[in-house]
């Protein structure tokens, strides 16, 4: 395929991470998973991207400090500007060289121009099963979103 729909981060989750229970912050998850989107996004279409998403986001495990966390984000569906990303994020001890997944999620990004104005995108093609699954959820949950948004406009009367 020529273009690379694939970005993964590797750290140890560290003692500033974590909330007063002790587990690393949610925010700071959803922080890794926007960071790894974006470096996503913006290899796969070559410009400056912005979040336009974030579709359910699961926490599934508590992540721990000194784990090692690995935010995997991957182009699953492309529109005409925009770009449909998943993110698992998986954390078990580097010592054992297992890991489980702890988080996972779907966020959409826009390729923008220097004026802000949306750019086209090349079309992602997915190539094996898993590609093609994943593809299939993201189109679902970018057709949900629509209906949603159109029924709370019509609802709350909000232009």
């Amino acid at each position: 395929m020529g273009l690379d729909n694939t970005v993964e981060f590797c750290f140890l989750a560290e003692p500033t991470d974590v909330n007063f229970g002790g587990k690393v912050h949610g925010g700071m998850v959803m922080k890794w998973i926007d960071q790894a989107s974006y470096a996503c996004a913006a290899r796969w279409s070559k410009r400056y991207s912005v979040t336009i998403s974030a579709n359910g986001i699961r926490f599934i495990r508590p992540i721990l400090v000194g784990q090692m966390v690995t935010v995997k984000a991957q182009i699953v569906h492309t529109g005409k500007t925009s770009m449909h990303i998943y993110v698992a994020v998986r954390a078990g001890d580097p010592k054992e060289g297992s890991s489980v997944v702890t988080n996972r999620c779907f966020i959409t990004f826009m390729a923008i121009d220097e004026s802000g104005f949306p750019v086209k995108v090349a079309p992602f093609l997915p190539e094996n099963e898993e590609e093609k699954l994943l593809e299939q959820v993201a189109i679902e949950a970018k057709q949900f979103a629509k209906a949603l948004d159109n029924d709370f406009v019509e609802k709350l009367g909000w232009k």
